[in-house]
């Protein structure tokens, strides 16, 4: 029992000393006490940007000629999700990031639509957890993209940060919005806006791998949330990458890009982004997706550099490594050319965890989770109590016991622009073009199983069911078929009281869900049912 302890890294000791207590969200998590110090593991969250599957050549859906061997190690020295729906898109994402909550519950943040900085929110409505883990003896950073406002937290959320909250315009006049590999502007421990230099995505590595070594003898452990702008358009190679890919065949093209999808919601059944060249094909399709993946071989340098690091400084034994994206992207299947769509191919986004002593090197998991996931596991982790109620389930067993399964299902939500109370009110006046973006609607999608269950912020629009282990593409709508309509009634139901257990009152306001002709059913009205 000795030689199997003093082998044990330090994170596997932490749990394996650790008492067990019930969270306010009814997770259970390991507590240390806080004379355990350094012994609770640094936490290293990388975030990448509208970054699919398909560009992480580890993944089954990957691009046959996708190379990411830094971020493939990665995978291989811990385990590989399969399936995370991270966000449905960029804001709201790192909103549910930062407070373990959904984006219907994410209280006071505001939108003007149009506009990519007209944000703000109110710290004491909207809580951000790294404050709770500067409390609890952790000392955090922050260091890349933002999206939520003026107010980034420094002094309150984070001990020390770089952040591009993308507002001001630089000596030139130029916007920095649009920022996402030259010319940005960042804020240095909250101070006024400089520029960063360089490529961005080499110079938030530089920034990280420079705190990382910094913490070498620290007394305190970390958590650094390392927000990297890439991939998201206009997908800037880095120019060592310019020539990545000259030889690479043709990217293959989904074969709904231009429809017709005759089983999906009136709105999306000719839905397209994309024209046609001479030929009938997608103009401009290969060479678009081949940038795209140029740009995410910095990113793939970047995981390589902050490992190195680690190991360098002697942390990497005592560091957990999450890897992921704010959400997935959508290169023509379903005709889009976008995130924000409920399907896997527009949401769906890596997920990998490295901890040594914890996880089983090169395992894989097939659960279906999500974002507030994560901050549930990452509370886990470090041994600290959440301060108020998440939404999210405690993936601690998973990455100890990957073939288990989590006792509810995976539930995520797209509300656009709205966030909070405005979700109520916009439904109870049943102004649903308040949930209209670029011919889309808002959703709410639920995971249970093999089945994906969704359904639209808008009348009589009809609900999409999909069996994933037949139709992983998510082609045949199943809520049409009226051999599946007990199975959509249930899948209905439960997710209304899923929701509802994530204070998710604005399902007593949902519009009535559409019909099709061969749609014949019991009523769609849940609240008389549940009456």
């Amino acid at each position: 029992m000795k030689k199997t302890l003093r082998t044990m890294s330090a994170i596997g000791m932490l749990l394996a000393v650790g008492l067990a207590f019930v969270s306010p969200s009814g997770n259970v998590h390991a507590q240390t006490s806080a004379s355990a110090g350094r012994e609770r593991p640094n936490i290293l969250y990388i975030f990448t940007d509208d970054q699919s599957t398909r560009s992480v050549s580890c993944y089954e859906d990957a691009r046959p000629w996708a190379q990411t061997p830094n971020i493939d190690k990665l995978a291989d020295s811990g385990m590989r999700f399969t399936t995370c729906y991270t966000g449905a898109w960029c804001q709201p994402s790192r909103a549910s990031a930062l407070s373990g909550l959904l984006q219907h519950s994410v209280k006071s943040l505001t939108y003007t639509t149009g506009s990519h900085y007209a944000v703000s929110y109110d710290p004491e409505q909207l809580r951000f957890f790294p404050s709770v883990f500067r409390k609890n003896g952790y000392e955090t950073a922050c260091i890349g993209k933002w999206h939520l406002g003026e107010d980034v937290g420094h002094g309150r959320d984070w001990d020390y940060s770089v952040i591009w909250d993308r507002g001001g315009r630089d000596r030139r006049g130029r916007n920095n919005v649009m920022a996402y590999y030259k010319g940005t502007l960042v804020r240095t421990n909250g101070g006024d806006r400089k520029p960063l230099g360089g490529y961005s995505t080499d110079r938030y590595t530089e920034l990280a791998v420079d705190y990382i070594k910094e913490k070498k003898r620290a007394e305190k452990p970390w958590y650094l949330w390392l927000c990297y702008g890439g991939v998201h358009g206009p997908y800037t190679p880095a120019p060592r990458h310019n020539r990545s890919y000259s030889d690479a065949p043709s990217s293959n093209v989904p074969v709904d890009i231009f429809g017709p999808r005759p089983t999906k919601p009136d709105h999306l059944k000719n839905f397209t982004r994309w024209k046609k060249d001479e030929h009938g094909k997608p103009k401009g399709y290969d060479s678009a997706v081949k940038k795209y993946h140029k740009a995410v071989k910095s990113l793939d340098d970047g995981v390589g550099a902050l490992v190195k690091a680690l190991k360098e400084s002697g942390q990497l034994d005592n560091t957990v490594i999450i890897f992921t994206s704010d959400q997935g992207y959508a290169w023509g299947q379903h005709g889009s050319n976008e995130k924000w769509m409920p399907y896997d191919s527009n949401i769906r986004a890596p997920l990998i965890f490295s901890a040594p002593g914890l996880v089983k090197p090169g395992t894989v998991c097939k659960e279906a989770v999500n974002g507030v996931d994560l901050v549930s596991t990452i509370h886990s982790l470090a041994g600290i109590e959440p301060e108020w109620k998440l939404h999210g389930r405690d993936l601690l067993g998973l990455l100890k016991k990957p073939e288990g399964k989590l006792n509810e299902p995976m539930l995520m939500i797209n509300t656009t622009y709205e966030y909070g109370d405005n979700v109520i009110e916009k439904l109870k006046s049943k102004n649903y073009d308040a949930f209209e973006r670029r011919d889309l609607y808002a959703w709410m999608m639920m995971r249970d199983g093999k089945y994906k269950y969704i359904r639209h912020f808008k009348d009589n629009v009809i609900e999409e069911l999909y069996d994933l282990e037949k139709d992983p593409d998510e082609l045949n709508n199943l809520a049409v078929n009226p051999e599946y309509h007990t199975k959509l009634t249930k899948l209905r139901l439960k997710a209304v009281e899923e929701f509802r257990k994530k204070d998710g009152d604005f399902v007593d306001y949902l519009p009535e869900p559409g019909t099709m002709a061969s749609f014949r059913g019991p009523s769609l009205n849940h609240r008389a049912q549940e009456d």
